[in-house]
């Protein structure tokens, strides 16, 4: 018995390194704030954005994954309630510039062949590498060598997209609607039909694995 715990490893006291990095991050803060008060911001946010990630394990690869591979839906939920908190903060910005007569605010893209293109070889690179970008990224953080090489090919696809960008906007963006739903259905329809649609998922989603869970036992 003497034998065996000794030849168990002690575990790394981590703390030291946690305060230091710590210190770290307030520095770079402090001289970030110094340049701009913005930048300050981002990097507040970002640090706190990265520590929530890693402590929820939140990956929007693992949300549609889980579901097929174990029957988990627990991420798959949180992402649309993340889509829910997104959908009300959006709408009330979006809806105040209305009222105020001034141009609605957010990213209306084109949507068309290229989104389709896109979506589906996003989507099969995800799979593939195990992670979306928020979750490549938090692995990275936690030292995952094998993360390394999917996001040096993230961004090297990034820029090979950033190139081509040109040649896709003659060929499909510009020709491709741009669609609003609150223009096509109205804000009190768009903004609770989603907010519905939403909750019917979640809760096709809890169903989906108690009807997995049963299943197995």
């Amino acid at each position: 018995m003497e034998a065996v715990k000794k030849s168990k490893k002690k575990k790394a006291n981590q703390f030291p390194y946690g305060v230091a990095l710590l210190v770290v991050i307030v520095i770079i803060g402090i001289i970030l704030s110094k340049q701009s008060p913005k930048l300050g911001l981002y990097w507040a946010f970002g640090i706190a954005f990265g520590f929530v990630l890693q402590k929820a394990r939140f990956c929007f690869t693992a949300s549609l994954r889980d579901p097929v591979l174990t029957g988990s839906t627990s991420l798959t939920r949180a992402v649309i309630v993340a889509f829910m908190i997104a959908t009300i903060g959006f709408a009330a910005i979006q809806y105040n510039a209305y009222l105020r007569g001034e141009a609605i605010p957010g990213n209306i893209a084109p949507v068309g062949i290229h989104t389709v293109i896109g979506a589906t070889m996003f989507g099969i690179g995800m799979v593939i590498a195990g992670g979306c970008a928020s979750g490549t990224l938090m692995r990275v953080g936690e030292g995952f060598m094998m993360q390394w090489l999917s996001i040096i090919f993230f961004i090297i696809g990034s820029l090979w997209g950033a190139r081509d960008f040109g040649w896709w906007t003659k060929v499909s963006i510009a020709k491709s609607p741009k669609v609003f739903l609150p223009d096509v259905f109205g804000w009190g329809v768009a903004f609770f039909g989603q907010l519905i649609l939403l909750g019917l998922l979640f809760i096709l989603a809890e169903w989906y694995e108690y009807k997995r869970f049963n299943a197995k036992n």
